[in-house]
Parts: C-alpha cells; structure tokens; sequence
C-alpha cells in the first residue's frame, strides 16, 4: 500500500471509529454486545473485530502493519455499509445500532 493510501486509510478509520480504546472495550464485555452479528465460530465477526479495533487504537501510527492497515479498510467499509441500512425509528435499543458498536461506531454520538 502506498503512503497515500496508508494515510487515507488512516483518516478514514479515524473518521468512522468514534469510540475510545476504553468506551469499545466496555462495550464489548456486555451482554448486548455478545448478541449481535454472524456466530458460525463461536464470536460474533463483529465482535472479534471490536477487539482488534481495541488494538488498533492503542498501536501508534509508525507501528501499524500491512494487516493492520487492511482491517482499518474493511472496517470503514462495513461501518459505511451499515450506515446505509439505517432503520427507522428510534435506533438506541436496536441490533443495528449494537453491531455498529462492536465495529468502534456508535451510531447516537455527535
């Protein structure tokens, strides 16, 4: 990947990731969290995903990997893509709303 790319991948995530290292990992300890998304393996993709977001924000930037720079990509992907699929109403108490979360998106912060 070039630098270019490194650094629009970067702001990107940082863009779409609006929870703390902290806020995620508390999250991803509660019930809510544990009961969203695809389970074939056991934990939620999402889920496995939360943690390695954890990771993430507490590497620094210089010590970011090739990999670590792809999952940034696939997670602003999939946070766009179920940005999209906002349902309506009230979404604080709904499964969307949860899988964004364990994807470091909270939906309901400014």
């Amino acid at each position: 990947m070039r630098d270019d790319e490194q650094e629009q991948t970067r702001k990107d995530f940082g863009a779409v990731v609006n929870m703390t290292a902290s806020k995620l990992e508390k999250w991803l300890d509660c019930d809510e969290s544990k009961q969203v998304g695809d389970k074939r393996s056991g934990e939620s993709t999402g889920h496995a995903s939360g943690r390695r977001i954890v990771e993430l924000l507490q590497t620094k930037r210089d010590d970011l990997t090739g990999a670590d720079l792809e999952h940034m990509r696939k997670v602003v992907g999939y946070v766009h893509r179920h940005l999209a699929q906002r349902p309506d109403g009230d979404v604080a108490d709904t499964r969307w709303r949860y899988s964004l979360m364990n994807w470091g998106h909270d939906p309901l912060e400014k």
